[in-house]
Parts: structure tokens; sequence; C-alpha cells
């Protein structure tokens, strides 16, 4: 079975961009949430890695942080963190989506 090292990648990106927001603003709020999704899109990488089907968790944290990011860069014209996060939950976005549309393989 592969591994979703892509997924556990952008868990990692996640939950240490919470971290950072509480290290550099002291913001409770970001480390809540980056810890809180980085949890889900790790549980999404790790049940995506056990069965490539299984892909609800990976899609709905990954669309919508992308969503809530989305927003928060339109109204802040700030690239980082919202904008980086935007993108980087688009690409989830775009990696689970093409995933589902693979043909399963033939052994």
């Amino acid at each position: 079975m592969p591994v979703d090292w892509a997924g556990y990648g952008y868990a990692a990106l996640v939950a240490s961009g919470g971290v950072m927001g509480y290290v550099k603003a002291g913001s409770v709020p970001s480390l809540a949430a980056g810890l809180g999704f980085g949890t889900l899109a790790g549980i999404g990488a790790y049940k995506i890695s056990e069965d490539p089907k299984d892909v609800w968790v990976s899609l709905v944290t990954a669309g919508t942080l992308s969503a809530t990011m989305g927003m928060r860069f339109y109204k802040s014209r700030k690239f980082m963190p919202p904008g980086l996060m935007c993108v980087a939950s688009l690409l989830m976005v775009a990696k689970i989506g093409y995933g589902m549309l693979e043909k399963p393989q033939q052994s």
C-alpha cells in the first residue's frame, strides 16, 4: 500500500502553521485551529494510506481550509499565512480529486 506522504506533509504544514501563529503572535485560536486541522489532515492521510478510496476526511479538511484561508487572503491581501495555506489546501483538494478519478490498478 502506498503511503500518502503528501497528506502527511500537508498535516505537518497545517500544524506547524498553528504553532507559529501562537509563537509569533500569542494567538491561542491559531494554535487550536492549526493543531485541530493538522490532526484531522493526519488522520485523513492515514486513512488514504490504508485505503486509497477513503478520502473524505482529507477532502473535507482541505476543502474547509481552502475556503476559510481563501476568504482570509481575500480580505487581508497578505500571502503569509492565509494565501500560502489556501494554495496548499487547493493543491491537496486537486491531488485528492485526481486520485478519485484514477482507475484502480489491476494485479
